[in-house]
């Protein structure tokens, strides 16, 4: 029996396990994201304070949430191509 023909299905299931996990990840983020930011407007809503301060965490950590949601469902991984010529650049440089 070949090996070959089972490393690409090996490959492939890391890759799915790697994105599952990156998917996972993702969903916790932004569960304490929103938990947290729904505590931090209920304090400002609590404290009749007139500015919106909860604007500042909201719009910070939100940008590292959009960053995580690009990562887990955007970001793909480089193709082989991509790989290789990466790989010829870096050896120029040697």
């Amino acid at each position: 029996m070949s090996t070959g023909a089972t490393e690409p299905s090996l490959e492939l299931r890391e890759r799915a396990l790697r994105s599952l996990k990156k998917k996972h990840d993702f969903h916790i983020h932004l569960t304490i994201y929103l938990v947290v930011n729904s505590f931090l407007v209920a304090i400002w809503a609590m404290t009749t304070a007139a500015f919106f301060w909860p604007i500042f965490p909201i719009v910070g950590w939100g940008i590292g949430v959009l960053a995580n949601a690009w990562d887990a469902y955007g970001g793909d991984e480089p193709t082989e191509r991509q790989v290789n010529r990466e790989m010829t650049r870096l050896s120029r440089r040697q």
